[in-house]
């Protein structure tokens, strides 16, 4: 009799808890803080900027609304956390970024954050205690800052951030470092890792898909099973530079036929290995023409090759394999190839309970559901490093991201917030 009491009056406070959320208010705050953007070019509010700190007084605000206690770590995140009713229990977090690409969407990484304070905000209304503290994180510069460094607070929560990160400086002189304190950190305090394994319970992401998959298979929400790993190559096609007007075709050395079969070799293997259980993307997304001139055959040509892959297998062949496809003919040409590996991020894997607690959620909502991996990077992946982690997706229109006409729906929106919400108090009594 008392337990059935006890588990009526439990099932009262969830739906008071659900009742709680605002979808009006959790739309005004994503349109208000897209707003903090340059006027010229939105949507863009670059971490470190002056914007980017008005931003974030505001945000604090909010938290502070929301009955959240508002710090800043050492790293330079923003965090405001609520109090669990279990002693000693380890936090979740909740969040995402509010920093933008130049000319970058507006709901990118913001739709996390806010969605986490709205989250917090319903349980003060509703007086739900979760077991444990809820913490809602801005993470500092997830997208690449003026130093190339992305993921910034969530490398340096996990001790992925380097000194020579750090070291790193912008035009103006100002090295990573600098500006980390310049928001509010304690650079001098990144030697280390700010959270060990086991110091966090969970932490989930809630993020626009920033792709068309979702809205393709008409899917409410997406359970983010990893992240890609990324590969980025430097390429140099050496030929030998001459007159275009006096040079025959068939002594050319033409330093740009060479990049175009390598470019149109990549795109041929990546969409030939790429299937519904191993995800591949392969870009040249940046390439220079020397000398560049319309009465000069190309002498060289200098690209960069990102290749992503949730496979390890994928990443680590990928090159070899394109570039010994094409070296023989590039040879005929006259041609040489020169290339170098740049950088190396493996594939993260999330908790499989959670994503399978996500699916539960989304059922339970009464939201259809698909597993789906990221192409894109997010800090859910340093985070993965320590904690038992995953991520929601909900739907962007046409998949368009990272662009002024990037847009979701407030019922989007909210369908994200509700699975994020039942996700949380699912974790809460969740023993990993």
């Amino acid at each position: 009799m008392n337990q059935v009491a006890h588990n009526k009056t439990d099932v009262e406070k969830i739906e008071n808890a659900f009742q709680a959320l605002d979808k009006k208010r959790l739309w005004q705050r994503l349109e208000t803080l897209s707003t903090y953007t340059e006027p010229a070019r939105p949507w863009t509010r670059r971490a470190f900027s002056p914007l980017f700190s008005e931003a974030r007084q505001w945000l604090a605000q909010q938290m502070r609304a929301a009955g959240l206690v508002v710090r800043i770590d050492s790293a330079g995140n923003l965090i405001g956390r609520r109090e669990g009713k279990r002693l000693g229990a380890k936090p979740i977090m909740t969040g995402s970024h509010s920093d933008t690409v130049f000319d970058g969407g507006r709901y990118d990484g913001i739709l996390g954050v806010v969605a986490g304070i709205e989250l917090a905000h319903a349980l003060a209304d509703s007086a739900y205690e979760l077991e444990h503290p809820l913490e809602v994180v801005d993470f500092l510069s997830e997208e690449p800052c003026d130093r190339g460094i992305s993921c910034v607070g969530s490398r340096a929560m996990v001790g992925a951030l380097t000194p020579a990160m750090l070291a790193l400086m912008d035009s103006d002189g100002v090295s990573l470092a600098q500006a980390i304190d310049q928001v509010g950190g304690l650079s001098h305090e990144l030697s280390s890792a700010l959270y060990q394994k086991g110091d966090i319970h969970a932490f989930i992401e809630l993020h626009i898909e920033q792709g068309p998959v979702l809205e393709n298979k008409g899917m409410a929400i997406g359970a983010v099973t990893d992240l890609v790993g990324v590969r980025s190559y430097t390429l140099t096609v050496l030929g030998r530079p001459d007159h275009a007007g006096t040079t025959p075709m068939d002594i050319r050395q033409d330093a740009l036929v060479g990049a175009a079969l390598l470019i149109q070799q990549n795109f041929q293997q990546a969409a030939r290995l790429n299937t519904s259980q191993c995800y591949v993307v392969a870009t040249v997304g940046c390439a220079s023409v020397l000398p560049n001139s319309s009465n000069a055959v190309p002498g060289r040509v200098e690209m960069t090759l990102e290749v992503r892959s949730n496979q390890l297998a994928i990443l680590e062949g990928y090159g070899d394999e394109l570039f010994d496809t094409v070296r023989e003919e590039l040879q005929a040409l006259g041609l040489r190839l020169h290339t170098e590996s740049i950088s190396y991020g493996l594939p993260r894997h999330f908790s499989d309970a959670i994503v399978e607690i996500i699916e539960q959620s989304s059922y339970c909502l009464g939201y259809e559901s698909m597993r789906l991996p990221s192409g894109a990077g997010h800090d859910a992946a340093y985070l993965s490093d320590i904690a038992p982690t995953a991520m929601i997706f909900v739907p962007c229109l046409q998949g368009r991201s990272h662009c002024p006409e990037e847009a979701t729906t407030a019922d989007q929106a909210f369908a994200g917030l509700k699975v994020l919400m039942r996700s949380i108090m699912a974790v809460d009594k969740h023993v990993f």
